[in-house]
């Protein structure tokens, strides 16, 4: 990736005992050589994971980005553009769950938050960052999506905003393959990571080491859940220029989740 400009959202993290998939992206990002935006709502957050980066030597900004905001969207890609001449990656990392329910007690507005976020912000990053990629004739883009897409079955608003990712993706790829930009997702299952751990923990009022056994044994790969590092391997790969020949893909990061037949 020497050379490469890359663009992470959600490149901090909620607080937590491991590492998350923004932080964990952006690091192996600068340590491959790519020069990295790091945006995040919390700046502080992003602030953390550059100086990260700076310690071992790499070069990252950051820029602070309410991605649900088509304004903020446009001010990030324009931002990127005029520090670095070019934007070569576009990694989409943002989400979130909670509070979600079936149809008949899922709120209206928690729909809403969990659709714009996981969704909307997805559609707007895209919309302002691939008019660089296409003057330059060149791009790659990884979307975070999510194993529920796929394999859940009681977070109605969660699962269905990371399907629609899933086709977000497969739509973009194939409008934009001939124009030499390529776009791919990640499904990542049961993950060691932050917003997972804790959040969960936070929401459903157990602890954490109870979450962290319940979920271990749900993963078919000796070993439990994967982690943050998991999820940031597969997404320098499809970034890179290794994977060249690959767009449209929807590729599982989850011991074999998705796979699981009970």
């Amino acid at each position: 990736m020497d050379g490469k400009v890359a663009i992470v959202t959600g490149a901090g993290q909620t607080p937590g005992d491991t590492i998350g998939n923004g932080r964990a992206i952006s690091l192996l990002f600068a340590r491959a050589g790519a020069k990295t935006m790091l945006v995040d709502l919390r700046l502080d957050s992003a602030q953390e994971t550059q100086s990260m980066i700076e310690r071992e030597g790499g070069e990252a900004i950051v820029f602070a980005a309410d991605v649900r905001r088509a304004e903020d969207c446009r001010r990030m890609a324009e931002k990127c553009a005029e520090t670095y001449g070019r934007i070569d990656i576009l990694v989409n990392n943002v989400g979130v769950g909670g509070d979600d329910q079936g149809p008949v007690a899922l709120k209206e507005e928690v729909w809403d938050r969990i659709f714009h976020i996981n969704l909307k912000s997805m559609f707007l990053t895209c919309k302002y960052v691939l008019p660089y990629m296409e003057k330059q004739g060149s791009g790659s883009i990884v979307n975070i999506s999510s194993a529920a897409a796929v394999c859940a079955v009681s977070m109605l608003a969660y699962k269905t905003s990371k399907a629609g990712v899933n086709a977000l993706t497969h739509s973009i790829a194939m409008q934009y393959a001939g124009k030499g930009i390529r776009v791919n997702s990640i499904m990542p299952g049961l993950m060691n990571t932050p917003m997972a751990i804790e959040g969960i923990s936070r929401l459903r009022g157990i602890k954490k080491e109870d979450l962290i056994q319940a979920r271990n044994k749900q993963v078919p790969l000796k070993g439990g859940m994967g982690s943050g590092w998991d999820t940031a391997y597969a997404a320098l790969f499809l970034a890179s220029d290794e994977a060249k020949f690959i767009t449209a893909a929807v590729l599982p990061v989850d011991g074999g989740q998705c796979a699981k037949i009970d």
